[in-house]
């Protein structure tokens, strides 16, 4: 596949001679690099959250039907809120 990259002159220039002294094209040198680097690099393992629950049975009895807001009233009653 062919693709375009901008790179600065002055590491072109490396990237060249290097590729010369190697004996390999530009683009070998261009692809060991670029696996060499996808090699290097963990992979991130992803972001679980810890389970916080108290193991309790849910919300009391009498907040299971009541909607967000009077839960939330509920909780900073009498706390300025």
């Amino acid at each position: 596949m062919k693709t375009t990259i901008e790179i600065s002159d002055s590491l072109l220039k490396q990237a060249r001679k290097l590729a010369q002294r190697e004996g390999v094209t530009l683009r070998a040198l261009v692809e060991r690099g670029l696996h060499r680097v996808i090699s290097e690099t963990r992979v991130a393992t992803p972001f679980k959250l810890r389970s916080a629950t108290f193991g309790g049975e849910g919300l009391q009895t009498a907040f299971r039907d009541t909607p967000w807001e009077g839960v939330r009233d509920e909780i900073y009653k009498g706390r300025g809120g």
